[in-house]
C-alpha cells in the first residue's frame, strides 16, 4: 500500500496520526479550518469530527455534481 502525506491535509500536529485518530479529530485538526470556523461547522451543522464533515450530505453532494462537471469536460 503506498503511503499517503497527510501534511497538505491536515495541521502539522496530526501528520503523525494514524488515520483512525485523524477521523475521530475535531474539524479544526484539518489544514485551513480554524478553532473557530470549527466551532461554526458545530453550530451550524454538527460536525463535531473530521467524520462528521466527510459525511454531511451537503459536502458529499457538492462533491458528487463538482465530480460529474469535471466528467463532462
Amino acid at each position: 500500500m503506498a503511503a499517503i502525506d497527510l501534511g497538505n491535509m491536515v495541521d502539522k500536529a496530526w501528520a503523525d496520526k494514524e488515520l483512525s485518530e485523524i477521523l475521530a479529530a475535531p474539524a479544526s485538526a484539518l489544514k485551513g479550518v480554524s478553532d473557530r470556523q470549527g466551532e461554526l461547522l458545530r453550530e451550524a451543522f454538527g460536525i463535531k469530527t473530521v467524520a462528521d464533515l466527510a459525511n454531511l450530505k451537503y459536502f458529499q453532494w457538492a462533491s458528487t455534481l463538482a465530480s460529474l462537471e469535471s466528467a463532462t469536460k
